[in-house]
């Protein structure tokens, strides 16, 4: 089971207000900072971390479950606002499984961040 996922990003600062906005419908909050790194945690467990100090992490993929279709939806409309680059609009990707709900946004650094829903609508 994995405890904590961390991304190198060229930009802290830049990162963190990405994340704090794409990550905002799924229940994510900044829940730990130091010099050159800042945790996001959701229901109180660091999750993400983003770090600083090697070379940004450009062939990432990173997925977080959410309760619902209308949070995948929420969560494509934040990151994209928040100036992330669409790589795959809210819907169904059958190939995965029937009920498999996902979008996905590139960060800043090019990560690939995917929310997905397992529900049936």
């Amino acid at each position: 089971m994995i405890d904590h996922v961390a991304l190198y990003v060229t930009d802290l600062e830049g990162s963190r207000r990405f994340y704090e906005r794409a990550l905002e419908p799924l229940g994510y909050a900044v829940s730990a900072e130091m010099e050159g790194f800042v945790g996001f945690a959701h229901a109180g467990s660091l999750q993400l971390a983003l770090r600083t100090g090697k070379g940004a992490s450009t062939t990432g993929h990173v997925a977080f479950q959410a309760d619902d279709r209308p949070t995948v939806d929420a969560f494509h409309a934040a990151a994209t606002a928040a100036g992330g680059t669409d790589e795959g609009a809210p819907g169904v990707r059958e190939h995965y499984h029937a009920s498999y709900y996902a979008a996905f946004v590139a960060d800043p650094d090019g990560n690939n961040i995917e929310a997905v829903c397992h529900k049936p609508a």
